[in-house]
């Protein structure tokens, strides 16, 4: 499955290379962007964030990630795996600033919105924005839960759930692994 995936992004990729000479300039830049590490980007895939800021996928080879993170953080983030709890580092992290996925570096939790929920994951209230995080539903354990992905590289981050504090009633149960953190 994976394997058609790349094989129908080289066929579209190849399609906008081919008919980037038709267009204009800033038609071409929205066909075709590439990011500061030079992976190769469509905006077909990108989101609008909160600002209306373009978010520029980031798609790596499975090569790639391997190179790019450790054993655990593959596991976790590119093969949907979970960390043991209560073994995370950033499960007690009390410092202010921004939690950011551990793959690309992307925004994606406050500190403010981070509580104790005794599950041994970080739990957060809320993400920066909705549109930092993809929702996909996942059966893996037989029944339906709400899967949460980073929205930036699709790397997996955790779950979540209708039982948290107010304001929202949510728990978006993170793996640490997945995450980095930028102190404020």
């Amino acid at each position: 499955m994976k394997y058609l995936f790349y094989i129908c992004l080289t066929i579209f990729l190849i399609s906008c290379k081919l008919n980037v000479g038709n267009k204009t300039k800033s038609e071409r830049s929205k066909a075709m962007e590439v990011t500061n590490d030079a992976q190769q980007t469509t905006s077909s895939n990108n989101k609008v964030d909160k600002n209306g800021k373009t978010i520029v996928k980031v798609i790596n080879t499975p090569e790639e990630w391997k190179k790019k993170l450790s054993e655990m953080e593959y596991y976790v983030l590119r093969k949907k795996g979970t960390e043991r709890a209560f073994t995370g580092d950033l499960l007690k992290n009390k410092e202010h600033g921004v939690y950011t996925c551990a793959a690309c570096g992307f925004s994606l939790f406050e500190s403010e919105t981070k509580f104790k929920s005794g599950t041994g994951w970080p739990s957060f209230y809320q993400p920066i924005a909705k549109s930092h995080i993809n929702e996909n539903t996942d059966y893996d354990l037989g029944y339906a839960r709400t899967e949460i992905e980073c929205s930036r590289c699709d790397g997996h981050l955790g779950h979540v759930f209708n039982d948290g504090p107010e304001p929202t009633g949510l728990r978006y149960c993170i793996n640490s692994v997945s995450l980095g953190f930028v102190e404020k």
